[in-house]
């Protein structure tokens, strides 16, 4: 099947992501240490994001940098000194803790700063410096779920915090900002080794104070979460009922819309440019209805991404929830995932489903992705386990739609996520839970100069790959703005092998992906007879085509014979002509 978008708006949203967690992003130390207190694995800062780090950045073809964990969560590590009440460990996962336990609202992780008292004028300075670099600030707001412990002692004046006029008797009412379970005493997992083996604290008893007990962040009604639960924290109620068939209590406005409301406008007013909305969907879509009008009120430009996994309701989203942009993630992801690891199943017409159905009329509001703090590194043994065969899969994220592409620190030097950190154990992926130096990211940093003085040829020869790609993403008209053709059913063309155009009047590129690990790609690539007057060819057209990763060309004289094609195994190009 052929797919043309011209029935679909095309609009330039082909901006460039690049996700950091804070926390590890300027680490130097290289101990890694498992479940490793601050002082002996180390801890990055904001004011480790430098001038060089984000002209670095920016060179890489950043358009927008997602700082992720700025908000103050949980942690095991003891910032008494500074009025910040502690933690009980039984409830925090990994020392550093998960920078989605949100502790604070108004206020950001004291882990991060190098002047804990000024750590919100630390966090402001690197806003302007992201500013001065013209990169745009995106940070996340999580909004289903707070820790058990949560207490803003940052919050403005008049702010009242969750749950402090609740009736705690009343599993559900629409004028609580928790859920209840009356008369029971919240349980701490079986399981649970709060800092592993060697931690000590007084408050490492396997008991949390906690009654009556709260639902748990995962929708678990229950006053005994499991251990694979999000027992760290709490469900926050958006005036659904879950017990009682999700009946909805939405007029008068529930209290915590109104409150998250205030939160988003504190720090729209911080001059961030985006929200990465955690778990969106766990929120009642009429919610986002009315609360991202009314911040935009404030910054009209602001963009909310939504981190969705259903595509059943990804239109309702866009439509009624008012986002800006969703996660690619069960859609192409996961498909291309399935190519990458050569898997039994993965096949191309994978990607002619998210195009064909799910992101009908969207494909430029998907935010696509081979990595975030979610996701198994391409590097690690569980994935991949070599970032060079990724190549076909990171072209067509870049380059199929005219949305945005992100990618996640170190992903561009091959990092393998490889170590038993804490927590999360040995999962393929780098800690969001525990302190930890992240060594092939580090290698590139060089201790602050981020001139890559460590990296080794090959992991050189990667990044500059990314640069390239990203950079030719951004930069061209075609792939910005362009309409789309799949080219299917091409002769010498396998179920690993993928070919489409995007084009406009001024511009027409040729991607070809060759995902099989072990034949070439070797055929004459026929162009359908209607594109010709699409593309305004000429009969007997001699045409150049030029390879804009590598700079090298193919000269034909005519093009209706047909383009030759000789792709090595798990590689990919980008023609232009």
């Amino acid at each position: 099947m052929n797919y043309n978008t011209t029935e679909e708006t095309i609009v330039d949203n082909k901006f460039i992501i690049y996700q950091l967690l804070v926390r590890l992003f300027g680490n130097t130390k290289t101990t890694n240490k498992h479940y490793g207190s601050r002082d002996e694995n180390g801890v990055g800062k904001f004011n480790d994001i430098t001038d060089i780090a984000l002209s670095e950045i920016k060179k890489l073809g950043a358009t927008h940098i997602w700082y992720t964990g700025v908000l103050e969560h949980a942690t095991m590590t003891d910032y008494s000194a500074y009025g910040i009440k502690p933690d009980d460990p039984d409830i925090v996962k990994g020392i550093a803790g998960s920078p989605y336990a949100i502790k604070d609202y108004y206020d950001v992780a004291p882990d991060l700063a190098v002047d804990v008292e000024n750590r919100m004028a630390e966090f402001e300075a690197l806003v302007r410096r992201t500013h001065q670099h013209q990169l745009k600030v995106i940070i996340d707001f999580v909004p289903n779920h707070v820790a058990r412990t949560y207490n803003s002692d940052a919050k403005p004046t008049g702010v009242m915090d969750f749950g402090a006029h609740d009736n705690t008797n009343l599993a559900f009412s629409p004028h609580n900002d928790f859920y209840y379970i009356p008369h029971q005493q919240f349980v701490v997992p079986a399981g649970v080794n709060a800092g592993g083996p060697e931690y000590k604290n007084p408050l490492k008893d396997g008991h949390f104070d906690e009654f009556p007990a709260k639902a748990t962040g995962n929708d678990v009604f229950s006053a005994t979460p499991g251990i694979h639960d999000w027992y760290e924290t709490i469900k926050l109620n958006y005036g659904v009922d879950y017990l009682d068939h999700r009946k909805t209590y939405f007029d008068p406005v529930p209290p915590v819309w109104l409150k998250m409301r205030d939160i988003l406008e504190f720090w729209a007013h911080k001059e961030v440019d985006g929200f990465r909305c955690d778990m969106a969907e766990m929120v009642p879509v009429e919610f986002w209805n009315w609360v991202i009008p009314a911040i935009k009120k404030i910054n009209p430009d602001l963009i909310f991404i939504a981190e969705a996994y259903n595509p059943q309701e990804y239109h309702r989203y866009f439509t009624t929830g008012k986002f800006d942009f969703l996660y690619d993630k069960v859609g192409l992801y996961d498909g291309l995932k399935r190519l990458i690891r050569d898997e039994w199943n993965g096949n191309v017409k994978d990607i002619t489903h998210v195009w064909s159905q799910e992101s009908r009329g969207f494909s430029s509001r998907m935010v696509r992705f081979l990595e975030n703090h979610d996701e198994e590194r391409i590097a690690s043994a569980g994935f991949a386990g070599n970032p060079w065969l990724v190549k076909p899969a990171m072209l067509i994220s870049a380059t199929l739609s005219s949305g945005p592409v992100m990618i996640y620190f170190g992903q561009e030097v091959g990092e393998p996520g490889a170590g038993n950190e804490g927590f999360s154990g040995e999962d393929n992926r780098t800690t969001i839970f525990d302190y930890w130096g992240v060594p092939e990211h580090q290698k590139w940093m060089n201790h602050g100069l981020f001139d890559g003085g460590h990296l080794n040829e090959e992991q050189r020869n990667l990044r500059a790959f990314y640069q390239q790609l990203l950079t030719v993403t951004r930069q061209n008209e075609a792939i910005r703005a362009g309409q789309f053709y799949e080219l299917a059913n091409l002769p010498g063309f396998s179920h690993k092998q993928y070919a489409y155009l995007r084009y406009t009047t001024n511009q027409r590129i040729l991607i070809v992906a060759n995902f099989d690990r072990y034949h070439p790609l070797a055929t004459i690539l026929h162009l359908p007879a209607e594109l010709f007057n699409e593309l305004q060819i000429a009969v007997k057209k001699e045409v150049n085509l030029k390879n804009l990763l590598t700079g090298g060309s193919i000269f034909i004289t005519d093009i209706q014979a047909g383009i030759p094609i000789n792709i090595a195994p798990t590689d990919a190009w980008i023609l232009e002509f």
